[in-house]
């Protein structure tokens, strides 16, 4: 059994000891929740939720989400977590005593948390922790889409057809329908086809032209926080068909780069929703908005399969038809709609013409548009990306070394003096030794790393804040080499570290490439393990004329 060694237990029992006491579980939560990574768990796996509370206060100190599959470890890990970082702001504490209700649970903290002085004692029940758990799933359970029940099933088999039909093929984002219903408090649709960049595929169907003009102007306005990217999402005022999905092969809880969506999915999921600048998005949808849905996607597919022809050409023409839809609510007697759909050609200049402008103002001083190919064929897959620091003195020494790679950077003086005096901030990728030298080599023909830069983006759909961090290379192409939600705590202190590496060193910072991930040095490689040091610069994405990313990988699945 592994225990905790005696630096960490120093450490810990530095930290007061409260007369309190903090009770444990951990149950199966199924795949209602996300995980650690923040990763949808995939429809066909499990996640337990493990939680520590105070409950001499009713306090939740620890949370996480693991798979199923994980051993006792992760329960020790979150306990730790609750004493040194608890959340809701709570002072790092050591409880008195813990209680679980089960008794291996029990077992195994008595063995891994020897030498603490923790009373660790066994319940049956724990009824703190059954409200909570029983709050958590109700609550996964309310995120769940509810679609009207007398729609549901029409809703999922329309939805299916429109991703047959694949309107995305034929119709950018900016090519915008207009459907006039005049139906269910609403005159007209204006709609917008996501999928023909690859990196989500649906409808936003907005309830005025006002608010899909003002999403967009928000979009472009350049660099902005996640905060103030997931703030524009919610101010969108539309319903919305996403497609979710699933491939073949189980996820992975670290990084995972998009290229899986380069075959055809394993399973495609239609997800409905609405979203209100006063309500923020919901998937609850009342029955009028069932029957919305289910009009508008007939008529659409009917409009799209009668023109694809011209809607395909270069140029969009206005094109208008109008079409008789059933009407699916029950007490219609039978009425029949006219819906009527059409092109918008003027709208559909105006929105190209704002986003060359605004490409126009990322134009850089050498008069090309500073938007590098963003790739991720580099970076192995698989590969364990850490920021950490190193020692100048140790990087004095592999750059006398003849074994490794050492690309330096000529830097001004003051900035040498900096990254002299403190210990320099790197990405450490870590991969097999075979891997290593493809991208040392790799990195050397693109002329070295000129630039690390971690730059925010979102999720169209979710409005999730995350920062993807790039490499720019001497050949100003950008590498992806690791993603970090920054709604969780652990990766945000991770960039709110590197920060602060940074500014200590003004800017000095390095890229290192290490082997040994099927060693014992995985995670942890040492000096033998090191292959390359390419010196480089933090940058900003102002500095590098970077708008927030949306990664837009193109799918290569043929479609019958």
């Amino acid at each position: 059994m592994t225990r905790l060694n005696r630096i960490t237990l120093d450490r810990l029992k530095r930290l007061p000891r409260v007369a309190s006491v903090w009770e444990g579980d951990r149950r199966s939560v199924g795949g209602l929740m996300d995980d650690e990574g923040g990763l949808r768990q995939r429809h066909t796996e499990s996640s337990d939720c493990i939680l520590w509370v105070d409950s001499s206060h009713g306090a939740v100190r620890g949370l996480t989400i693991v798979p199923t599959t994980c051993g006792y470890e992760p329960v020790v890990r979150t306990l730790l977590q609750a004493i040194e970082s608890p959340q809701g702001n709570l002072a790092p504490a050591r409880p008195q005593k813990i209680v679980v209700s089960d008794r291996e649970i029990q077992f195994y903290l008595r063995g891994a948390l020897q030498g603490l002085d923790i009373a660790i004692d066994y319940a049956p029940e724990l009824p703190l922790i059954d409200e909570l758990f029983n709050a958590l799933q109700q609550s996964a359970e309310m995120t769940e889409a509810e679609l009207p029940p007398r729609y549901a099933e029409a809703m999922i088999d329309k939805a299916m057809e429109i991703w047959e039909l694949a309107p995305w093929n034929s119709l950018n984002e900016q090519q915008v329908l207009a459907v006039e219903l005049n139906a269910w408090d609403i005159d007209t649709l204006y709609v917008s086809m996501l999928g023909m960049g690859g990196v989500e595929y649906g409808l936003l169907m907005y309830r005025s032209l006002d608010s899909l003009k003002q999403f967009r102007q928000r979009v472009l306005m350049g660099q902005q926080s996640p905060k103030q990217m997931q703030e524009a999402f919610l101010e969108q005022d539309c319903l919305f068909l996403n497609f979710e999905l699933f491939d073949d092969e189980p996820f992975d809880t670290g990084f995972q780069p998009a290229s899986w969506l380069g075959t055809a999915p394993e399973a495609v999921q239609p997800d409905f929703g609405s979203i209100h600048p006063l309500e923020g998005m919901r998937s609850q949808l009342a029955d009028e908005e069932g029957a919305t849905f289910l009009v508008a996607m007939e008529a659409i597919g009917r409009f799209v399969t009668r023109y694809r022809a011209q809607l395909e050409k270069p140029s969009l023409k206005a094109l208008k038809s109008s079409y008789k839809i059933p009407n699916p609510q029950k007490n219609s007697g039978g009425s029949v709609l006219k819906v009527t759909v059409q092109t918008l050609p003027e709208v559909t200049e105006e929105l190209a013409a704002e986003t060359d402008e605004a490409l126009d103002e990322a134009i850089g001083p050498t008069g090309l548009v500073n938007f590098p190919v963003l790739r991720d064929d580099y970076v192995p897959e698989g590969a364990i990306i850490i920021l950490t620091q190193f020692q100048r003195q140790m990087l004095d020494a592999l750059h006398r070394d003849p074994t490794v790679t050492f690309h330096a950077q000529e830097w001004p003086k003051a900035l040498n003096g900096a990254a002299a005096a403190s210990d320099l901030p790197v990405v450490l990728i870590q991969t097999s030794r075979p891997k290593a030298k493809i991208l040392i080599q790799q990195l050397q023909q693109a002329q070295g790393v000129r630039a690390v830069c971690f730059n925010p983006g979102s999720d169209p759909f979710s409005g999730e804040a995350f920062e993807l961090g790039l490499l720019q290379t001497g050949d100003s192409e950008l590498h992806l080499f690791a993603e970090y939600e920054t709604n969780g705590s652990a990766d945000r202190h991770l960039l709110e570290r590197w920060n602060q590496w940074q500014s200590d060193c003004s800017g000095a910072c390095a890229v290192v490439i290490a082997s040994g991930i099927t060693g014992n040095s995985k995670g942890n490689p040492g000096v033998k393990d090191i292959l390359a040091v390419f010196e480089a610069r933090c940058k900003t994405p102002k500095e590098l004329h970077l708008p927030p990313l949306m990664l837009q990988y193109a799918a290569e699945w043929e479609m019958d």
